[in-house]
């Protein structure tokens, strides 16, 4: 039947909805651009169709009409539900948002990189957490359903329903189902539920990063197979979504928690490496950041160096042999931190995202390796801690100074879906500190602009900057950046203008 769903263009569902364009479907429903009334104007909607039998599809519009109470920035919100007939047949509707592309039209062309396989995980990871949270299950996560809205990816919400719900026939099974979902047709129907959702996620994940679905095997001893060489932690969430034992994957909390890196080991334990599987990745690259001292490093060497400045101090009698030793210090190299732009990915085993909590939008930067320093707000700059009671020359510098200079400027990388939502040009400030040696010890937003999505991206971004350090008596001293991106439909500029010192 799914040829025969283009034959209705242009007719009218329940009187004002008009199917303008069949946009795709499949036996059992179909989905058609329309419009909708939305105050004094008509916008554009789509409208997805259900055939029913005679009194049936009660069910479903019961599923729908708890969808319309939902309230999620990555849920795809549904406006309006009912029943209507067309040429003597009974069918249910629901309208919803107008996405204008999903991931299923983009991996045909081409994988996602890693920063963006990161923006479409965290958006699915919250929506998932949100309706985990509700005893929903999603139980149709794939590239189509996940969807580029404006600025926002957005998931869809038409085939929401209760953990434990039965399927509504034995059917077949789909190539992002979970394998305890098959059945035989004789048995009762095999109920929905969360850890379903994670293996869904899980296929999904690889075909993102290798443009292949996993290659699931016929035996119920074996996982699937997939590519070893994707890159952390998507390999390590890949390993423990794509568990044919259902109580042996992750929940939605433990994959963000590896995700944001924020995981111990005792909590998240690495699965055995599996054969490599015959599906073709694409090559990626990697920015590595170079080491810097941890945050708990850094708590010993305060206490250690003010000793030692106030014992040199006593022996040398002379403030500025003292003040020659603290601009002297430096933090030694410690754990290596790995970017987070659209060129890679992270890893380090981490503990979790705000997602067992209502859901609160706000734009963060991403998180840092767990070995890698702990963010510092830029009114405690790190290092002008451990320096204060012994030296405020490091903190303002005086003598005959160097200016900094930019030495790699990393690019934010956004969905062309997103550039287009821009009208004019979108702005949004980072300020960064920088440590004697020119790598970011961290940044935040000074101005975020209107839009949570490029406003992540710039931050992200600029926490991959490297800079030649400014200098004063020809030795680095810590500086502040502030970075000013400025976003249009055709790229993006990046001005920035150095603060301190």
């Amino acid at each position: 039947m799914s040829d025969a769903w283009k034959l209705w263009e242009g007719e009218i569902v329940h009187g004002k909805f008009q199917l303008v364009h069949y946009l795709g479907g499949s036996e059992r429903s179909s989905v058609f651009l329309t419009e909708r009334r939305d105050g004094d104007r008509l916008v554009k909607a789509a409208i997805k169709i259900i055939p029913t039998a005679s009194g049936d599809g009660e069910l479903q519009l019961l599923r729908w009409q708890q969808a319309t109470e939902l309230s999620h920035p990555h849920l795809l919100p549904l406006y309006e539900t009912g029943r209507f007939e067309l040429q003597g047949l009974p069918f249910v509707y629901a309208v919803m948002e107008c996405a204008e592309e999903n991931l299923a039209q983009i991996l045909p062309e081409r994988a996602l990189t890693p920063a963006e396989t990161r923006e479409m995980l965290t958006s699915v990871l919250d929506v998932l957490a949100y309706l985990h949270g509700k005893d929903l299950v999603h139980g149709n996560i794939k590239p189509a359903n996940i969807m580029a809205s404006g600025d926002q990816l957005k998931v869809s919400s038409d085939d929401l329903r209760r953990a434990g719900e039965k399927m509504d026939g034995p059917g077949s099974l789909g190539a992002y189902d979970a394998p305890e979902l098959a059945r035989d047709p004789l048995a009762n129907s095999p109920a929905m539920s969360q850890a379903g959702d994670v293996w869904s996620l899980g296929m999904t994940l690889v075909e993102a990063l290798t443009q292949n679905l996993p290659i699931v095997r016929t035996s119920e001893q074996q996982d699937p197979l997939y590519p070893q060489s994707l890159p952390e932690p998507f390999l390590d969430i890949a390993r423990h979504c794509l568990l044919r034992r259902p109580e042996g994957r992750w929940t939605i909390a433990q994959i963000t928690a590896r995700l944001e890196e924020r995981a111990s080991t005792a909590q998240v334990q690495p699965l055995p490496p599996r054969v490599q599987a015959p599906v073709p990745s694409p090559p990626r690259q990697r920015f590595v950041q170079p080491p810097m001292l941890s945050a708990k490093a850094r708590s010993y060497v305060t206490p250690v160096a003010i000793a030692f400045g106030l014992a040199l101090a006593v022996l040398l009698v002379g403030s500025k042999l003292l003040r020659h030793h603290s601009d002297s210090s430096q933090a030694s190299p410690g754990a290596e931190q790995q970017s987070v732009s659209r060129a890679t990915g992270q890893s380090a085993p981490s503990p979790q995202k705000n997602l067992t909590k209502p859901y609160t939008p706000g734009v963060t930067g991403e998180k840092r390796n767990s070995k890698a320093p702990v963010p510092v707000p830029a009114l405690l700059h790190p290092g002008t801690m451990r320096e204060e009671e012994t030296d405020t020359v490091a903190r303002v510098p005086v003598g005959s100074a160097v200016r900094g200079e930019v030495a790699y400027k990393a690019m934010p990388e956004v969905l062309q879906s997103a550039r287009n939502s821009i009208q004019g040009k979108l702005k949004v400030s980072v300020k960064v500190n920088v440590d004697r040696s020119g790598n970011v010890e961290d940044a935040e937003l000074e101005s975020r602009g209107p839009s949570k999505y490029f406003a992540r991206a710039a931050l992200q971004a600029a926490q991959e900057w490297k800079f030649k350090p400014a200098k004063v008596d020809g030795r680095g001293v810590l500086s502040t950046w502030i970075l000013r991106f400025e976003f249009t439909r055709a790229g993006t500029t990046i001005v920035p203008v150095q603060e301190m010192p």
